[in-house]
């Protein structure tokens, strides 16, 4: 398991984008769509982990509802897994509580699924594994 990336919430990809590529000296690697969350993403790679830059796409998406209640800043945390359903076996049966078990196309070619921040110290935490 490896930090895959940091997830953070963004009102502007693009005012962002622009903050982002003056403090890290590169530009984003990748921007994406996910329709099914209502999310824009924009990808820098830091070392070997990323940054990814989430903008609402839709009024109801859940970072519009997490920007509403806490603004800006940090999302999520990424962990970068081999095998996503056997995390997800063992993590259950450690007693970690899911958002949904069943893992889901995301951004970046990858399968995620994330586990609710009540049994993560308030953190929203994703795994993911890099597609077939």
């Amino acid at each position: 398991m490896k930090i895959e990336h940091l997830g953070i919430a963004v009102k502007s990809l693009g005012l962002s984008d622009e903050l982002f590529s003056k403090l890290l000296g590169k530009e984003s690697y990748k921007q994406e769509s996910v329709e099914r969350e209502g999310v824009v993403t924009s990808f820098y790679q830091v070392g070997d982990s990323k940054i990814e830059l989430l903008e609402a796409s839709k009024g109801e998406s859940p970072i519009s509802k997490f920007i509403e209640k806490k603004g800006e800043g940090i999302h999520h945390i990424a962990f970068g897994v081999d095998d996503i359903l056997f995390e997800i076996e063992r993590l259950k049966k450690a007693g970690f509580q899911f958002i949904s078990e069943e893992p889901k196309d995301g951004a970046d070619n990858k399968l995620v699924v994330f586990l609710h921040p009540k049994s993560t110290n308030g953190v929203l935490v994703e795994l993911c594994q890099e597609k077939p």
